[in-house]
């Protein structure tokens, strides 16, 4: 068994450091910048489809720019380190101490990835980690494919974790089980709709689920 985990709203409380980046990037560049709940609507996606939604009137030169002051300003050493969520690591140690692999599936490019896990002293942890500029952006389920044959996983020996419905659209299409959690980009009744086997408030919960009993 598998779980693989969304990283930025559901392992790590970085949504609103993304919300202010890029809004901080816009301005920069003398765009309107986009409004927080905007922003908040495309976490979880690659940044190149990220932006194609926030700012359609723009070109893709223009939004080559917004982009490179994006990854400046959101990695800018001015700003406060993003920290996990609470009850993440006592959740991914209780997994692992069942024996389940623990990956991460996320829209953050490999630099980026690379870089908090360096920051949280946690590089070498879960057994395998696909990005958004290495794949194909959610909800492809390509980035879960990918890891299901790098691990030698089926398809009933997975569980995705993720806040948005480009998790949970993923795992539909990969056809593996999900659980949603609440406290990231997308409330629970819009994660409902994906037919999750759970979804939860807290991330400590995910050792009371059946699934991940084993």
């Amino acid at each position: 068994m598998i779980a693989i985990f969304d990283w930025d709203g559901t392992l790590c409380n970085s949504v609103d450091h993304i919300v202010s980046a890029m809004q901080d990037a816009a301005e920069e560049l003398a765009v309107a910048p986009p409004p927080a709940a905007a922003v908040r609507d495309i976490v979880g996606l690659g940044l190149p489809q990220a932006l194609s939604r926030l700012f359609p009137e723009l070109g893709s030169a223009a939004r080559g720019e917004i982009a490179a002051a994006y990854s400046r300003h959101f990695a800018s050493p001015h700003r406060a380190p993003t920290q996990l969520f609470d009850g993440a690591m006592e959740t991914l140690h209780g997994l692992r101490a069942r024996g389940i692999e623990l990956a991460v599936a996320t829209g953050k490019s490999r630099r980026g990835l690379d870089r908090v896990l360096a920051a949280l002293e946690l590089t070498d942890f879960f057994d395998a980690t696909r990005c958004a500029d290495e794949t194909s952006s959610k909800p492809d389920p390509l980035m879960l494919h990918e890891i299901m044959a790098a691990r030698g996983k089926s398809a009933q020996e997975v569980v995705m974790i993720g806040d948005s419905e480009y998790d949970l659209a993923m795992a539909q299409r990969a056809g593996v089980p999900a659980v949603a959690v609440t406290f990231g980009v997308h409330g629970g009744d819009r994660l409902a709709a994906y037919e999750p086997l759970a979804i939860i408030d807290e991330l400590i919960e995910l050792l009371n689920l059946p699934v991940l009993a084993r």
